[in-house]
């Protein structure tokens, strides 16, 4: 009778004696004296294979001549040994080799540059596989938030014919007999969706055609944004702080052993709690000038300013208030001081930055035109985005959590690349 496959992290010492089948790729071999060791992996872990001659020759053989990254089905009982990477290994009398590799390009010393080279190689990683484990967790994370809170998932298009983000940084494509672009932002489309779901969110690829190479931009990347009517800027503040607490605190429950591979001390992690801090941009800019950072009043924050400002928190934390000047067309003027904007960036701790922009939106008709027009674009491209000011407009509220940014500094991943399955920067679209 044919045995059920298990996955490698099924096995368990309570299961000693046990006839059980993996399948699986070679992840690591030795050969011992008389002994061959093979370490199987799955999509859920490793497992120690051990194969004798006392065993069965046959599997014996098989096992000496397969190679690293072969694809294989394992047989055998399951023994305790505390020697071993799990705990537990099992004795083989089985191997069948479903396709044997010969050579497996990726080595120990492989550099970044050669892993991006050959990413759908790199992918057979343990560690990758964990990165998206953590991504996925994460996102599992937010939409269960999301369906707690009244949240309605829509599912705006990618393809748009006007600017969110600048226009310097859209991809244009031809769309039939015109121009279009690829979506740097679904948000001006949730917008339409609060005037009949009041509260709403999706999860799209954006796109932003930065020629910027830090460690923290990419040109494709997925975007979680929400829209709700009915909300100011200290509103949606919560909403941004009880979501992203319970994104990191349910993965934290969830993946604890994937994250503790990537960074030994959670505090930062344990520590994002609601309230998070706030400052406002003055605030910002004093405790940066007070560091000897060159930044005067009116200048944006980039990388090296915020990494500087995120030492001063355990935790993440707001800037909010930020000159309009340095901000998108359609948030909300503050009525307090015209010089600014109803604006809020949520900052991660130990050097990470930005994983959040969010704001107020306009709700003013004739100040959002003005908008517009200062920002160098035809409202005649925004027709039907300036309708949602003429037909029962009302105060709301949205962000934009860029979820690479979020898994790198959950991970502390060196660079925002690892945190996506196929990265598309200014200088890689392959493979």
């Amino acid at each position: 009778m044919m045995i059920e496959k298990v996955y490698c992290a099924d096995v368990k010492p309570k299961m000693e004696g046990e006839r059980v089948r993996l399948a699986g790729w070679v992840y690591r071999k030795r050969e011992v004296g008389k002994k061959v060791f093979i370490v199987l992996r799955d999509s859920s872990g490793i497992m120690q294979t051990v194969f004798t001659k006392e065993l069965s020759e046959e599997a014996y053989t098989k096992a000496k001549q397969v190679g690293i990254e072969s694809s294989v089905i394992i047989e055998g009982v399951v023994k305790v040994d505390p020697r071993a990477p799990t705990g537990v290994e099992i004795q083989a009398d089985k191997i069948e080799i479903i396709q044997n590799v010969e050579f497996f390009p990726i080595t120990k010393d492989a550099s970044d540059e050669f892993l991006l080279d050959v990413r759908h190689l790199h992918l057979h990683s343990p560690k990758v596989a964990d990165i998206m484990k953590v991504k996925g967790t994460l996102m599992q994370a937010a939409r269960e938030w999301l369906l707690q809170d009244g949240w309605y998932e829509v599912f705006p298009p990618i393809l748009v014919t006007g600017a969110v983000e600048g226009g310097s940084t859209l991809f244009k494509l031809k769309y039939f007999d015109r121009e279009a672009y690829l979506s740097q932002s679904a948000q001006l489309y949730l917008e339409a969706a609060i005037f009949g779901l009041e509260k709403v969110w999706s999860l799209t690829p954006s796109f932003r055609a930065e020629k910027s190479r830090t460690r923290r931009h990419l040109t494709e990347y997925w975007h979680l944004e929400l829209e709700a009517a009915w909300m100011d800027l200290w509103d949606i503040m919560r909403v941004e702080e009880e979501l992203v607490s319970y994104m990191v605190q349910r993965t934290l429950e969830l993946r604890k052993k994937e994250i503790e591979g990537f960074r030994k001390d959670l505090t930062t992690l344990k520590n994002t709690e609601p309230p998070f801090p706030r400052i406002s941009y003055d605030e910002a800019i004093d405790i940066l000038q007070s560091k000897g950072v060159k930044i005067e009043w009116g200048e944006d924050m980039g990388a090296d300013e915020e990494r500087v400002l995120t030492e001063e928190f355990d935790r993440p934390f707001f800037v909010y208030g930020y000159p309009k000047h340095i901000k998108a067309f359609y948030m909300k003027e503050d009525p307090e001081d015209p010089r600014k904007v109803l604006a809020a960036d949520m900052l991660a701790p130990e050097g990470y930055g930005e994983i959040i922009g969010g704001s107020q939106r306009e709700d003013d008709y004739n100040k959002l035109v003005q908008r517009i027009i200062e920002e160098g674009m035809d409202p005649k491209n925004y027709e039907w985005y300036l309708d949602l000011r003429k037909y029962g407009s009302v105060p709301h509220s949205g962000f934009g959590l860029g979820l690479e940014r979020l898994v790198t500094w959950v991970l502390k991943l060196d660079h925002i690349r690892w945190a996506t399955l196929f990265p598309r920067t200014p200088s890689r679209i392959y493979p």
